[in-house]
């Protein structure tokens, strides 16, 4: 299991990433939990959990709006699994990183494929 906290994005952008992710692997939401908007102004985080598999179909590149900040934190397998997926679809830059004896945590911005 690993957690996928997206910031700086979009409702639709943070909807795109999960969507892809959805698609590749067992989460935590069902399909019609979509990220909303939070009043008061304030930056939002949307979060949700992903159950990365053996077997998964990469998914397609996808375009995003801007650019998406996303910390996946959870075991090394599932963090490298999820970081695979979404290599595939977007462009990704890895940004920061830290590790410990169970888990890791990687920080990373997504882009549109260019």
């Amino acid at each position: 299991m690993a957690t996928v906290s997206l910031t700086g994005a979009s409702k639709e952008d943070a909807a795109t990433v999960f969507g892809v992710l959805r698609t590749a692997f067992p989460t935590d939401r069902s399909s019609g939990d979509v990220p909303q908007e939070q009043p008061g102004g304030q930056p939002a985080v949307w979060s949700a959990e992903f159950e990365p598999t053996q077997e998964w179909t990469p998914p397609d590149p996808v375009a995003l709006e801007g650019s998406v900040t996303a910390t996946l934190q959870g075991g090394y397998v599932a963090v490298d699994q999820l970081f695979e997926a979404l290599s595939t679809a977007f462009a990704v830059y890895q940004w920061g990183a830290a590790s410990g004896d169970q888990e890791k945590e990687v920080d990373l911005s997504l882009g549109t494929k260019g």
